[in-house]
């Protein structure tokens, strides 16, 4: 069945464009309603089934404050989908016999072992069980784009629990646990290890770590509406009236970040800073959903969908979470009016702050992703994400 083109302009004055195949144009729909109704700025998705790409649209506006417009090329920064990257990179070096996830990670980096994190495993930092879910101290202004002073700060960090025996996410640390791990490995930066490995044979517009003359083609994030945040959730609650507690932390303590500066984009954070688009995260995942290809064997994909971390609280998120080794899984929130992440039983993948996801589902041979510039408030999905990942099931299921 030939693939169907898109390429019109909403009564909003979006231009959208792209293609799809027929049994999928739910999923354009739901990207037209994105526009229409659910005041999306620019963004864009991307679906392979069974290895094949379907799904191929964007639009919109890359930079409203400019006038410039969403096209083929723009890319984006994904914020916490880069830990899924950085997670597959973990995996190919444990399959390549480098880096053993279930020994003391201080072999590898004895200065871990410091403030009662001896024991620490990279297991458990792929789990978010480490005892180093941030930092307690202030980072110093422009810190998080030194990556020696970042390491240093966080082995030197005193654990915030026992080694394995808490969950609690590392939204931003992961890019100093699990990446210090990958570069120690591999002997050479994460984002070169996973440009020479998986970025580059792939053919992805995927990069943790910008070159400069990639820098037009980012559209700039755009903050959430106020209006649109749960003010009632524990975490804001936490965030707001409780200084010092994890979630306070997580979105105060980072130096004064500017995550649309051009310094952030050139700086190696596995944990927040990859650059791409949903073309980058569907085809990340797309050897993942249909056995591994060339970068991982099927037994190990297999486990990516096996949850090794899970609790009724995250002690960072304070909701329940799943977590596989680097992977968010299934997160259904909806009867305790929690965040959500609503993706089959043996997906595997991970969110971006503000509503961004690429995901692997081996078990019904998709593989997906979708990146925006206006974020929402939620810290998992939102309704434009859900709502095409929704579609994208729904489809794949009548195909």
């Amino acid at each position: 069945m030939p693939e169907l083109t898109l390429d019109e302009t909403t009564p909003q004055g979006a231009r959208l464009q792209g293609t799809y195949h027929p049994a999928f144009a739910a999923v354009a729909d739901t990207f037209r309603a994105n526009f229409a109704h659910r005041r999306e700025v620019g963004a864009s998705v991307c679906i392979t089934h069974h290895g094949r790409p379907v799904v191929d649209l964007w639009g919109g506006q890359a930079d409203p404050k400019t006038q410039r417009a969403w096209v083929r090329d723009t890319v984006g920064i994904v914020f916490s989908c880069t830990k899924g990257a950085t997670a597959l990179c973990a995996h190919m070096l444990a399959e390549e016999g480098r880096l053993n996830l279930h020994e003391d990670a201080s072999r590898l980096w004895p200065a871990f072992a410091q403030g009662g994190k001896a024991g620490t495993t990279t297991a458990m930092m792929l789990g978010h069980a480490s005892p180093v879910p941030h930092l307690r101290a202030p980072i110093r202004p422009g810190g998080m784009t030194d990556w020696d002073y970042m390491v240093e700060r966080v082995g030197a960090e005193p654990a915030w629990w026992e080694p394995g025996t808490r969950q609690g996410y590392h939204g931003l640390t992961f890019a100093w646990t699990v990446g210090n791990m990958v570069r120690l490995a591999a002997g050479q930066p994460l984002g070169a290890y996973f440009q020479e490995r998986v970025a580059g044979p792939l053919g992805l517009d995927f990069h943790i770590g910008l070159p400069e003359s990639e820098e037009p083609r980012v559209a700039p994030m755009i903050g959430s509406d106020p209006a649109e945040a749960d003010l009632s959730s524990r975490f804001l609650q936490a965030v707001m009236g409780q200084p010092g507690s994890l979630p306070q932390l997580f979105l105060g303590n980072n130096g004064g970040a500017d995550f649309n500066a051009r310094e952030m984009h050139a700086a190696e954070l596995g944990s927040a800073n990859g650059i791409s688009n949903a073309r980058g995260l569907a085809g990340l995942y797309a050897p993942l959903a249909n056995g591994g290809g060339a970068l991982l064997k099927p037994e190990t994909v297999a486990r990516l969908a096996t949850c090794t971390s899970a609790t009724h609280m995250d002690a960072t998120l304070l909701q329940p979470m799943r977590f596989g080794a680097g992977f968010m899984l299934r997160i259904d929130n909806r009867q305790a009016g929690g965040h959500n992440l609503l993706i089959g039983d043996r997906a595997f993948g991970h969110v971006g702050m503000g509503g961004s996801v690429g995901f692997a589902d081996p078990a019904a041979g998709l593989s997906f992703g979708y990146t925006m510039n206006r974020m929402g408030a939620g810290i998992l999905l939102n309704d434009r994400g859900q709502g095409l990942v929704d579609a994208a099931y729904a489809a794949a299921a009548s195909r």
